[in-house]
């Protein structure tokens, strides 16, 4: 990406009026530059790494697919970039935190896929450090995990007992569990079914 003289977002701008200019700017850019194939700003091979890493997705990626991904990146990079530093801003503030991204993804939906990654949640400026909130929310987890753990085991079941439930008891080991084709007249299907024999 060539660098511009001209700065994204100036302090003070309201967000409308940053986001016009900055994808007019975009959109110039766009259209009279000539792109860089060997020097990329971002490893190609990471991007083409990351398109392979869903296992549904079965497919050769083109040689010219991760260079328009690295430039959709450095996009995204950019304004987000921006926004956060208009939050940043309004809070007289110049170095850019986690709060200022996290805050200025809250004002836009679009960004409603980054909630699992940038809890919108999270208070601005004020609690605990970020090493002691991550300690208790560790501390939350293992307590979470702890009475998960004493539910399971408070609801299982004896030993010597199974899990298929029929007739309203619970078949116990030894009792006789035959699979019989019922065959469902008129619908042509067979269908599998669970019986419980009585052995006595």
């Amino acid at each position: 990406m060539t660098p511009n003289p001209e700065p994204y977002v100036r302090p003070g701008d309201e967000l409308s009026e940053f986001l016009r200019r900055f994808w007019q700017r975009q959109v110039a850019t766009a259209e009279r530059e000539t792109p860089d194939f060997r020097h990329p700003a971002l490893p190609l091979a990471r991007i083409k790494k990351v398109m392979k890493s869903d296992p549904e997705v079965k497919v050769m990626i083109a040689a010219d697919a991760p260079i328009l991904f690295c430039k959709a990146c450095e996009m995204f990079i950019a304004e987000m970039t921006a926004r956060a530093f208009l939050v940043a801003d309004s809070n007289k503030r110049r170095t850019l935190s986690r709060a200022d991204i996290a805050k200025a993804l809250s004002k836009s939906d679009q960004f409603d896929f980054l909630i699992d990654i940038v809890p919108r949640d999270e208070p601005f400026g004020t609690g605990p450090s970020a090493r002691a909130r991550a300690a208790a929310e560790r501390e939350r987890g293992k307590a979470e995990h702890k009475r998960e753990r004493l539910v399971d085991e408070q609801y299982a079941l004896p030993p010597g007992q199974n899990n298929h439930p029929s007739n309203g008891h619970l078949a116990a080991d030894g009792d006789d569990v035959d699979l019989e084709e019922d065959y469902v007249e008129g619908s042509g299907n067979v269908e599998a079914g669970l019986m419980l024999q009585d052995v006595s």
